[in-house]
């Protein structure tokens, strides 16, 4: 059951990073991302920023969104290991993605997205076919005005896909937001779930669960004897994060749109591994639950 849970959220993680930006109305996100690891000498800090530009093609509300995004992630791998740490403290990804979207009429908005992102951990100096992973979405927005709600209810229903699932099939994708009163509004969904507090229009607090990680290749594939004592030597071929974690945030808000967000949390579920080519698990780096803290600063639409 662990087993089947485990690559549930890992394929999750692998769907949804590829459209995570076309769910989202922020238009740029710098952001920084610090998790140690409980009862190890492991740590795990992250930069990320992206931008996302929507082009007016008409008067009818088609956009055409281009959006680049780049993340370095540093992993202090200070472990006792029987493999060659070096080259598993640093990765990176560089992703370009290019969405459409139009109204469908005066509730519905249909958007499609194709990406393309390079991770790895470039030991080599160069890029090779393995960092390459392709992404693809497309997505149902309905957006109902109620004059009982502060803000419009929203709806996100869709599906998507990316090479890194091991699937040959593309993943629900669901987003539900709504503002019910002046001092109060909850999101359900994929990858984040939250219920806000407005203590006022400038600052809001917020409890959440969410689902957070990376994947990446190793370009330098290397053997390694997994945890398990009676399995064989094993071909480690890249890397993934799959974390599950509940929290509490705060927002303060500068302007309608610029925002600074402080998320501190504790994992539910930790799942650090390599993986060889099937994506199967290889050697378990980490699995237990840990403090989480990330923050940031964003421009939204909304």
């Amino acid at each position: 059951m662990k087993k089947s849970c485990n690559w549930f959220l890992m394929l999750l993680i692998a769907g949804i990073t590829g459209v995570a930006q076309g769910q989202t109305t922020d238009l740029a996100r710098i952001e920084y991302t610090y998790f140690p690891q409980k009862d190890s000498d492991n740590s795990f800090r992250r930069f990320r920023s992206f931008i996302n530009f929507p082009i007016k093609l008409n008067e009818n509300g088609a956009y055409l969104v281009p959006g680049i995004e780049y993340r370095n992630t540093n992993l202090k791998y200070n472990d006792p290991a029987i493999f060659d740490t070096n080259e598993l403290d640093r990765f990176q990804s560089f992703s370009g993605s290019l969405g459409y979207t139009f109204k469908m009429n005066e509730i519905w908005r249909f958007g499609a997205e194709a990406g393309l992102r390079v991770a790895s951990n470039f030991e080599t100096g160069e890029m090779i076919n393995d960092d390459v992973i392709y992404t693809g979405a497309v997505y149902f927005i309905k957006t109902t005005e109620d004059e009982r709600y502060i803000d419009p209810v929203r709806l996100i229903l869709g599906l998507s896909y990316s090479t890194t699932s091991g699937i040959p099939f593309p993943l629900p994708v669901i987003n539900y937001y709504k503002r019910f009163s002046p001092d109060w509004s909850y999101t359900l969904g994929i990858p984040k779930s939250n219920l806000k507090y407005f203590i006022n229009e400038k600052n809001v607090l917020q409890g959440f669960v969410t689902l957070d990680g990376f994947f990446a290749n190793i370009q330098n594939n290397f053997y390694t004897t997994p945890n398990s004592p009676s399995s064989n030597m094993r071909m480690a071929e890249n890397i993934s994060m799959t974390i599950v974690l509940a929290g509490l945030g705060y927002e303060y808000n500068f302007t309608d749109n610029l925002s600074l967000y402080l998320y501190a949390g504790h994992t539910l579920v930790n799942d650090i591994r390599l993986r060889d080519g099937n994506l199967d698990k290889v050697y378990t780096i980490n699995e237990t639950n840990s403090f989480y803290g990330r923050t940031g600063l964003k421009f939204s639409i909304l």
